[in-house]
């Protein structure tokens, strides 16, 4: 851009105030983890997460009051994506087994509105599905159908042609739909999804999800430590080690504060904090490479001067990629749905931070070290 072509600004000079802000960021950050924690999604704390969509918009303390007493805990209800989305989750993996039977009930009620009087045997039963056998192929594919239209998840037991039984998955959204059904007959709606993961699952994922983020760092302090010099890893690593803790520290403060930013941690949020470390060490390497070349050239010149010009001519390159970075995250925020808000926000944030600690805390860090230890920075 030509309105940075011969930008030069005191960075700097202006590091103690720089130094002020990313504390009190940093600090701010780090209480409201200690003291607020986070709020984990289905991926890492367990449970069943069912998305309902409605044909009309509906009340969700409606559906937060019908959801209190079927039978399935502590039950967490709120909008998906906009008036006719729900989410609900339950730490539940299965259906309670004093429902189950009644939840059977309600499949063999359906079956016999589609079919009345069809011959039937219960072949296998469990919590998570159940086999029927007919008495011939074409009674077989009609209760199918009926069934995957009525929002049941039917299949064949076989795909060949004389395949008479059926298996049906019976989960906590069978219940979910036939209480709702019952309880909202003017406004139809179907199941979205319907995830389910094992706490032991959970815990063995958040533990491979905060490995993936040390050796990253690991990875990167030690490429950049042989790129250019020990000080500069230090430096970015300092840099990304903020920027993961203040986007996080986001995370842990605006839950409840904000309607539309209740963001959970999953493992969409684990890709994105990955991106932002690829995005952000890219950012500062440019910076360091520019110092790089600016000391290889200007021997004569103070290091102050040195990492103040290269701070400067790299500023075009800077605003030009992240903030087309930051426009296209702008519209995946708002318009790119429930499913894009939490990854999107994510990065944005991510990005903005990353950009402020490349400028003012990994270059000054680089500074701040070779004046106070009078070191002579040569390539």
């Amino acid at each position: 851009m030509r309105v940075f072509q011969n930008f030069n600004y005191d960075f700097l000079g202006r590091r103690k105030y720089a130094y002020l802000i990313s504390g009190s960021l940093f600090l701010i950050g780090l209480i409201s983890v200690l003291v607020r924690g986070f709020h984990f999604g289905v991926d890492f704390k367990g449970g069943s997460e069912i998305v309902l969509q409605f044909e009309k918009p509906i009340e969700i303390a409606n559906i937060r009051e019908y959801m209190t007493d079927i039978g399935l805990g502590n039950v967490e209800v709120k909008t998906f994506g906009g008036e006719t989305g729900v989410m609900i989750r339950t730490e539940l993996q299965s259906i309670p087994s004093q429902i189950y039977p009644r939840v059977i009930a309600g499949l063999e009620t359906e079956m016999e509105q589609i079919l009345p009087g069809v011959p039937r045997r219960l072949i296998d039963s469990s919590n998570n599905s159940v086999t029927y056998s007919f008495e011939n192929p074409d009674t077989t594919n009609k209760i199918i159908d009926g069934l995957l239209e009525a929002g049941f998840q039917p299949v064949r037991v076989t795909e060949e042609l004389t395949n008479t039984q059926m298996r049906v998955s019976v989960g906590i959204a069978d219940w979910i739909k036939e209480n709702l059904r019952a309880k909202i007959s003017d406004n139809h709606f179907t199941i979205l999804k319907e995830d389910r993961i094992g706490p032991k699952i959970g815990e063995e994922l958040k533990q491979d999800a905060l490995l993936a983020l040390f050796f990253s760092m690991i990875a990167i302090l030690i490429y950049i430590g042989f790129r250019f010099k020990f000080i500069f890893a230090l430096g970015a690593v300092a840099a990304l080690f903020y920027n993961v803790l203040v986007t996080l520290g986001l995370f842990s403060a605006l839950y409840d504060l904000i309607p539309g930013l209740n963001l959970e941690i999953d493992l969409n949020i684990v890709a994105a904090f990955l991106t932002i470390i690829g995005y952000s060490i890219n950012d500062t390497i440019v910076v360091f490479d520019r110092i790089r070349e600016n000391l290889k050239i200007h021997k004569t010149r103070s290091f102050f001067d040195i990492v103040n010009t290269s701070l400067s001519q790299t500023m075009s390159r800077t605003i030009l990629t992240g903030g087309s970075v930051i426009l296209t995250l702008i519209v995946l925020l708002f318009l790119g749905g429930e499913i894009l808000r939490a990854f999107a926000f994510t990065l944005l944030a991510g990005i903005l931070i990353g950009t402020y600690s490349s400028i003012f805390i990994a270059s000054t860090l680089v500074y701040d070290y070779a004046t106070k230890y009078k070191k002579k920075l040569e390539f």
